[in-house]
């Protein structure tokens, strides 16, 4: 089992910027994908962006340019800095992984999520 805990959402003005954090435990034995997706309060989760475990990076197109994902192999833990905020980014933040463990072999485990407001 993999235990995800997210960190770093919260209210920024338009233009600004947040940096959120997602930390994997438990008896992780690989970690093929990380990433991150977004409810926003029509409930739709969707898709913001994943980095695979070769590093290749994957974003929406309306976070390109302004979202970077990156990762802490030694700490088993990923990243999404957010540049130049809008209003429409505004939404629950869940942190996805797929992982193999001591029990599993690879699965998707989601992150508790953790909002971020974009508001003047």
């Amino acid at each position: 089992q993999v235990q995800l805990v997210e960190s770093g959402g919260g209210l920024v003005q338009p233009g600004g910027s947040l940096r959120l954090s997602c930390a994997a435990s438990g008896s992780i034995s690989s970690i093929y994908v990380m990433g991150w997706y977004r409810q926003t309060p029509d409930k739709q989760r969707v898709f913001v962006t994943t980095i695979i475990s070769g590093g290749t990076t994957t974003y929406t197109d309306s976070v390109k340019g302004r979202f970077t994902i990156s990762r802490d192999n030694a700490k088993n833990t990923v990243y999404l800095q957010m540049n130049s905020l809008k209003p429409e980014d505004t939404a629950v933040y869940y942190c996805y992984v797929e992982a193999s463990t001591l029990l599993f072999r690879r699965r998707g485990y989601w992150g508790q999520g953790t909002q971020v407001t974009v508001s003047s």
